[in-house]
């Protein structure tokens, strides 16, 4: 009888042994990474997903239109103009705040209620090196690792946008840089963004609901039109590095790489170079017809791969519907921009401008080109902080309210 006893107990630890190494090595979620299989992207299951979704734009990459700031536009700007409107202590405080109120888990849980499938994270190289950034230095996991923890939860795709590269990627406001695309004429800027990808890679490469790594946003704007061959084979070169260089540590995750000349030319792909790529393209303001978009899918076609449209919209809620109506129609991927705004209906979520927050607006347009012009222009500090007290809350989900037109016209739930 002790002898049978001994067995049984012997088995029963021996299956829970067994047991306890099977759940670990499932996947902590219901969600499966996904690759390319010629035009589609599928799960390693082999069920075809089309991607729906919206970007967390302004979150980690602060734009001057969404603070109605507009004249100073750029992460940089605006971080020196809440610096000469309430000094060094009140703008840590603020940046705290604001990214731990802009986007929260409800945001994520809300989006995932109506019908959104994954996100698409815009962040700014910066977070991932020891330079001052929204009053932090090496954030960057920090907040990636709470925002895949949320979607995660909620079985919600992450894309992670690299918005604004070193150097300068567009020579524009978009991506904080310095009037010209130096990203592809320093060698010390590509080694850094090459190093800080082999970080995300490898901390990520077990990640499903990572969907993909998007290399980098909207390179090269039509401003250098007349060096665009030239930055263009740079830019291919690049790409070529960086892929390399990210599957020496992660084999599994789709990348994507967009088009030159804001995101919309395909004639930087010279070759293909990897055989889990996703090629993406960005369009705003033109009229909806399928000439709009069919030179990304005869490239698609061409070369059996997918499209994704990362970034679109900023329009009505007629041209929104007919728009995405057309792109679901052709099985195109797609991305809106972007999900909250302040006093706005041109997206997913909208919240209400402070009462006093002009004085910031007027103080963004005044002449600042002088310590004279600041402190002759320069509004009451508590009023301003007031303002900015407000926005932070105002900003929070539990105060927003959805544009419910907006989120139809992308056929999304609204009840």
């Amino acid at each position: 009888m002790k002898n049978r006893l001994i067995i049984l107990l012997a088995l029963t630890l021996s299956l829970t042994f067994y047991s306890c190494q099977n759940n670990d090595s499932k996947p902590k979620n219901g969600l499966d990474f996904i690759k390319t299989k010629g035009t589609q992207l599928v799960s390693t299951k082999g069920d075809t997903i089309l991607l729906k979704g919206t970007n967390l734009g302004h979150w980690l990459v602060p734009e001057g239109y969404m603070f109605k700031t507009a004249q100073v536009n750029s992460p940089r700007k605006i971080d020196e103009l809440f610096y000469e409107l309430i000094g060094p202590d009140s703008l840590n405080a603020f940046w705290k705040t604001f990214l731990n109120n802009y986007i929260t888990h409800d945001d994520i849980k809300y989006l995932k209620s109506i019908g959104c499938n994954h996100i698409r994270l815009p962040f700014h190289y910066k977070m991932f090196t020891d330079e001052l950034y929204m009053g932090e230095r090496n954030a960057g996991f920090k907040y990636f690792d709470r925002l895949i923890d949320w979607c995660r939860e909620e079985e919600m795709y992450v894309l992670l946008d690299m918005h604004c590269a070193p150097g300068g990627q567009t020579g524009d406001n978009i991506d904080d840089s310095f009037g010209y695309p130096y990203l592809f004429k320093s060698q010390s800027s590509q080694d850094l963004m090459t190093e800080i990808w082999v970080k995300i890679a490898d901390k990520y490469k077990n990640e499903p609901t990572v969907i993909g790594y998007d290399i980098v946003n909207e390179p090269i704007a039509h401003y250098f039109n007349n060096e665009l061959e030239d930055l263009n084979h740079q830019l291919f070169l690049l790409y070529k590095r960086i892929v390399v260089e990210i599957r020496k540590h992660d084999k599994v995750h789709t990348i994507f790489l967009n088009g030159s000349n804001w995101s919309g030319n395909f004639d930087v792909f010279e070759e293909i170079i990897d055989d889990n790529v996703v090629y993406e393209f960005h369009k705003y303001w033109f009229d909806v017809n399928q000439g709009a978009i069919q030179s990304y899918l005869d490239f698609s076609n061409r070369h059996q791969v997918p499209i994704y449209i990362g970034e679109t919209g900023e329009n009505t809620d007629e041209w929104i519907n007919d728009f995405r109506l057309l792109l679901d129609q052709n099985q195109v991927n797609w991305c809106f921009w972007p999900y909250k705004k302040m006093n706005n209906t041109r997206g997913i979520m909208n919240f209400e401008e402070p009462e006093t927050y002009h004085l910031i607006t007027a103080y963004a347009q005044s002449d600042r080109s002088s310590y004279l012009k600041m402190r002759e222009n320069r509004p009451d500090v508590l009023k301003v902080q007031k303002a900015l007290n407000a926005y932070l809350n105002n900003c929070l989900y539990k105060n927003n309210y959805v544009n419910k037109e907006y989120v139809k016209a992308l056929n999304f739930k609204t009840d």
